[in-house]
């Protein structure tokens, strides 16, 4: 990447065959200039067929992949430690984007130096991309599609590599003590939902949920 990468998209990823491809492809395709941001993506030890899909996007994208699976708050940091971009922003490998995602979101950062982070609205979608809903990002957060200066991530910390899940509500957390999140009121980040994500399993979430509460009493 050039001195003049804005923004570090950080994809992590583990057994999207079936969903990785359309993600990438809406970050290619952004109106944002190529030169002004980065798709860095960690293949935390996918078992599928992700790395071969990875392999054919290898000349437009920054590909790490773990050598075991290492979970996905580590891939997360790593991806972070490794970007160029003054500018950090979260997409999911199950998920995609409208061509203008980055584009305003940087522009917002831009234009408001005194503010550390903006998201966006997002439509919820099905695994055939039927739209569900609406979703306001600030009412119904999720751990994507909010763009945040770099410095303050590192301020913070990071992810917190013992949540397996629950990861974004801990950052959140520990962010919003000291910097604020702003929003565009636009959809631009689709949110898909279907049968592997990870929020299915019950019992994980839970378990990680009461250790949140007990972390932040």
């Amino acid at each position: 990447m050039s001195n003049k990468t804005a923004v570090s998209v950080v994809v992590p990823v583990y057994n999207q065959e079936l969903f990785i491809g359309r993600c990438l492809r809406s970050l290619l395709d952004q109106t944002l200039d190529k030169e002004s941001y980065e798709i860095v993506v960690v293949n935390d030890c996918s078992k599928d067929n992700t790395l071969p899909i990875l392999e054919k996007f290898k000349n437009k994208i920054k590909l790490i992949n773990n050598k075991k699976n290492m979970g996905l708050p580590y891939s997360l940091n790593r991806g972070i430690k490794s970007a160029q971009g003054r500018f950090i922003v979260r997409v999911d490998s199950d998920d995609y984007v409208n061509r203008e995602f980055l584009n305003f979101l940087q522009m917002y950062l831009l234009y408001n130096p005194k503010m550390d982070s903006v998201c966006c609205d997002y439509y919820l979608v099905d695994d055939k991309e039927n739209i569900i809903k609406q979703m306001d990002s600030l009412k119904n957060p999720i751990g994507c599609a909010i763009m945040f200066r770099v410095e303050a991530l590192i301020k913070i910390g990071l992810y917190d590599k013992s949540f397996k899940v629950h990861e974004d509500k801990d950052l959140r957390i520990r962010f919003l003590k000291h910097y604020n999140i702003n929003k565009i009121s636009l959809p631009l980040y689709r949110y898909r939902r279907h049968s592997q994500n990870i929020t299915k399993n019950k019992k994980k979430m839970n378990l990680h949920y009461k250790k949140l509460l007990k972390k932040h009493s």
